[in-house]
């Protein structure tokens, strides 16, 4: 098989672990719009921890010139000119309408066309909606490089599997689907892929294939939390134990483990909205996959709701009253902060105009400062509170002595249902 190099488009939580992986076999170069992050990659930091410093520096290499396997990360254009593979891994958000921005994939297009040249493959791993890669994202590269998609390029798609924060299931030990814009390119780029992810390959049939199976993974786990989310509703009004009920019924061999939470992030929180959007277009209103959103979206306001009322009937005031939030992240012991759910408890309770202190040992105070526009702490707190809600069970969290935290009175909402024999109350 004949790579001589291999261009990572955006060096973030997908980009990364997939260019450090290739990098043990290929010349990769690793190309971000973000000068202070490839800085601290240069400098072997990953501020993303998908990444170990040690794995990382393994693979660093000082300059592009190099024809040898390695990194090179660069924010640079003009390092990726003589590159023959280029996989874009940049976010696919929504936008304030929950509508998909698509902005990120014709920018990257459009760096890519400006150095294709005949005969390169342009790899997508960008969740989308079928039809994004051959629809929206060709015809960018095709007027951008001048060049016809199928006679002097061609394309593929891989869809990210990266689980943030989880160390077990790194990117070689996820089985990766992929997929080409030909029958020999498809084969081209399963075999790209197949030489180092160690878990395997499937090559699906087309392009639009790969991206609905990746899009549909997703909208199946949130309409899977959204319906124990319902049931979260249901069994507190009737003061039935949520996690109670699936632990007993998970003892049947087919009952599927999902709980009640939170649904943020980049993936479950967002893929659903791409797959409706593009059933809308041609004709169809998907009901279940919206009720399923709005249901998980509507959970922070609920989770904040039923705290005032916890305050009220332990005869706690609201306004002015000190509450603890325990966690800002979308996930547990991950940095992540990317369409956290959690901010929406915050906003919530603020409302109330209860006094908020937000601890979170794993998130960028500065990142969370410029996104949500909340203040946070990476320190346990000294003082007191009337109310403690612990949402995100970063390990840090789980043997806290809760006694010194909680004024006289003081309750514990527990979000994720971990604190079982201190929480008052759980999700």
């Amino acid at each position: 098989m004949n790579i001589d190099k291999i261009a990572i488009i955006g060096l973030g939580y997908v980009g990364l672990p997939l260019a450090r992986l290739f990098a043990t076999k290929y010349n990769v170069v690793g190309f971000d719009i973000n000068q202070g992050r490839v800085n601290e990659l240069k400098n072997g930091i990953d501020s993303t921890l998908e990444v170990e410093k040690e794995l990382l520096k393994d693979v660093l290499k000082p300059t592009s010139h190099d024809d040898s396997n390695g990194l090179y990360c660069t924010a640079s254009i003009d390092d990726l000119k003589d590159c023959n593979y280029y996989i874009i891994t940049v976010p696919t958000p929504i936008d304030k309408n929950n509508r998909p921005d698509l902005t990120p994939l014709y920018k990257s297009s459009e760096t890519v066309g400006k150095v294709l040249s005949k005969g390169d493959i342009v790899i997508y791993e960008s969740t989308v909606y079928p039809g994004v890669t051959e629809e929206e994202c060709i015809p960018v590269l095709e007027k951008t490089s001048g060049l016809k998609y199928n006679i002097d390029f061609f394309a593929g798609y891989s869809p990210e599997r990266i689980n943030p924060g989880d160390k077990e299931h790194t990117v070689e030990k996820i089985l990766k689907v992929t997929a080409g814009s030909t029958p020999e390119i498809g084969e081209k780029v399963n075999n790209l892929y197949a030489s180092v992810i160690t878990a395997g390959t499937h090559l699906a049939p087309t392009i639009k294939v790969a991206e609905a199976a990746k899009v549909i993974e997703n909208s199946q786990r949130d309409i899977n939390i959204a319906f124990v989310n319902e049931l979260a509703k249901i069994f507190n009004l009737m003061d039935i134990n949520t996690h109670d009920v699936l632990e007993a019924a998970g003892t049947k061999w087919n009952f599927l483990p999902f709980k009640p939470g939170l649904v943020g992030g980049h993936c479950i929180g967002v893929d659903p909205y791409y797959l409706a959007q593009k059933a809308q277009e041609v004709g169809y209103h998907p009901e279940i996959i919206l009720a399923g959103r709005r249901i998980n979206d509507s959970m922070g306001d609920y989770v904040a709701s039923e705290v005032v009322k916890m305050m009220i009937k332990n005869d706690l005031k609201i306004k002015g009253g000190k509450i603890l939030i325990l966690g800002v992240t979308f996930k547990e012991n991950c940095p992540d902060v990317r369409n956290t759910k959690m901010i929406d408890v915050i906003y919530a309770l603020k409302d109330y105009g209860a006094d908020l202190t937000i601890y979170d040992p794993w998130a960028n105070s500065k990142e969370v400062k410029h996104e949500y526009n909340v203040e946070t702490i990476n320190d346990i707190p000294t003082d007191t509170f009337d109310t403690i809600v612990l949402g995100v069970a970063h390990k840090e969290f789980l043997n806290l002595n809760f006694d010194n935290l909680l004024n006289p009175n003081g309750i514990i909402y527990d979000v994720k249902g971990v604190l079982k024999d201190i929480a008052n109350k759980s999700l």
